[in-house]
């Protein structure tokens, strides 16, 4: 048998799907879901673009393979925000010219929403988050800068 069924939970949503057992989440997610904001770039794993959420951590998703996330509850860029509305992530990425090509802010905005979500200090998540995606346009300094407009807005509305 070549391949199998993998029945999973993208962005709230019930899924299945079948699949041949080779085939990586990425494609699962691109050509069989048509979730398209899951970019892929290098294939190996190194520069970030794919990176989803699956269990609440992040995962490069070219290299785990569909059958793998068979159960799991996945979160894509597509699940950031609603169709009218930006997530406060992309606002500040979007304000601070944090973003270029777009190539690799899907990628960024699902690591840097699980270092939000994990607590990380502004400048905990430019050291830990950023070094794991390649970015080709922005230099990192938009991405530096929207992590700390949003870090910074979260903290006062917290406060208030």
């Amino acid at each position: 048998m070549t391949g199998g069924r993998v029945t999973l939970t993208v962005n709230g949503q019930h899924h299945s799907a079948e699949i041949e057992y080779r085939t990586p989440l990425s494609d699962l997610l691109r050509h069989h879901l048509g979730l398209t904001g899951t970019h892929v770039g290098c294939e190996q794993g190194v520069c970030g673009a794919c990176t989803v959420l699956v269990d609440g951590s992040p995962v490069r998703s070219c290299l785990m393979l569909a059958v793998q996330s068979d159960g799991c509850r996945v979160e894509t860029v597509e699940g950031l925000a609603d169709e009218v509305t930006l997530g406060g992530l992309q606002e500040a990425l979007m304000t601070e010219h944090g973003l270029q090509c777009g190539f690799c802010t899907p990628g960024v905005l699902m690591s840097l929403t699980h270092a939000e979500r994990e607590g990380l200090s502004a400048a905990e998540t430019t050291e830990r988050v950023l070094p794991g995606h390649l970015c080709r346009c922005t230099g990192y300094n938009g991405i530096r800068a929207a992590i700390e407009r949003h870090w910074a807005r979260t903290r006062q509305e917290a406060a208030e």
